[in-house]
């Protein structure tokens, strides 16, 4: 699909019209969209099932959990929102967490046993917190930190899942310590063309990685598991360019092996958002799910899957026909059955 994020944005708004109790437009950076909702109104994008005063509320979760939600989303477009609808149904009973390790068992491992649970924008406590881990301090669950969009509890509390979810977004984002201007509390970086040497980042980032100088430790956790031969034949640093979320989530992966004795950190994406699948090719990937894989020799793995795969999936092993009801509502919302130019 050559433009999949105008496609998805007109889709919305057509779903809109029968599936949301008002017309009013909401905004982004001060421009109105039709896909976009008044904040107020964002769980009008909900599946009805985790939607206020449901057992399952996204709402009451994040209250409970002390989380945030993301900031967009109120956007009918938003992959956040999306991550929830399709995944987060699922956690509330035994036999919806089954499904879900049945569909990770064929995509990430056939290790998985058991999920015990599914969590949204999810940190730990203690040695595992992002600000100890990864040096990022003043975060909360859902901003200013890395929270993984999703995370899988599995094999009775021995191993973890950190998925981060996309819809139409173009890539993982460009690093945020290339800037020159930098602030006060994060000094600009005076040299971002050296970003572009991925063989000395990797190997001694604490002469050469700016994100070392504003404290943080991603490299840190990953010495010892990065490929050094897949490494050399990148332009850039992975994170340079496009893949900044994709090396937190590594690094956080990285450094929960302390405590898990499975951990993978996975991407969750749109099969129609080719953009996404190439978004590394100015860092010398191709197609991001396997070239990333090939970066990493640690403990942690990655894996990634589709977001076709998984209704596929449920709709061919919900033998009870539970939900069903679920899946048609999926398909319309994200235009899974309809023919994409």
């Amino acid at each position: 699909m050559k433009d999949f994020t105008q496609w998805m944005g007109e889709h919305q708004t057509n779903w809109r019209r029968g599936n949301v109790s008002t017309d009013e437009q909401g905004t982004q950076n001060g421009r109105p969209y039709p896909w976009i909702l008044p904040p107020a109104c964002w769980e009008d994008g909900l599946w009805p099932g985790l939607r206020t005063p449901s057992t399952n509320a996204i709402a009451d979760y994040l209250t409970r959990e002390k989380a945030d939600k993301h900031t967009g989303a109120h956007n009918l477009k938003s992959s956040w929102i999306a991550c929830a609808n399709l995944y987060f149904p699922f956690q509330e009973t035994a036999e919806g967490r089954s499904l879900i390790a049945g569909f990770l068992r064929t995509v990430v491992s056939d290790e998985i046993r058991t999920v015990d649970r599914v969590e949204l924008e999810y940190a730990e406590d203690g040695e595992l917190h992002p600000a100890t881990l990864l040096g990022e301090t003043g975060g909360t669950r859902g901003a200013g930190q890395t929270s993984p969009d999703l995370a899988f509890l599995i094999n009775e509390g021995t191993g973890i899942i950190l998925a981060e979810s996309k819809l139409t977004e173009h890539s993982f984002y460009p690093c945020s310590a290339r800037d020159r201007k930098g602030s006060p509390e994060r000094p600009g970086n005076p040299d971002p063309d050296r970003c572009k040497d991925a063989p000395t980042v990797a190997a001694s980032p604490e002469t050469i990685c700016h994100q070392v100088v504003w404290g943080r430790k991603y490299w840190e956790r990953l010495r010892g598991a990065i490929d050094e031969v897949a490494v050399a034949r990148l332009k850039a640093c992975p994170a340079a360019f496009a893949g900044y979320q994709l090396l937190r989530q590594q690094a956080l992966a990285e450094g929960y092996t302390q405590k898990y004795d499975i951990v993978v950190s996975a991407v969750a994406y749109d099969a129609r958002n080719d953009t996404l699948l190439r978004s590394l090719r100015s860092t010398g990937i191709d197609f991001f799910p396997q070239g990333w894989a090939a970066l990493f020799k640690g403990k942690s793995r990655f894996a990634a899957w589709t977001h076709q795969a998984w209704l596929t999936w449920v709709k061919a092993h919900d033998v009870r026909g539970k939900w069903g009801e679920w899946a048609s509502w999926i398909e319309n919302r994200y235009g899974y059955v309809e023919a994409v130019p």
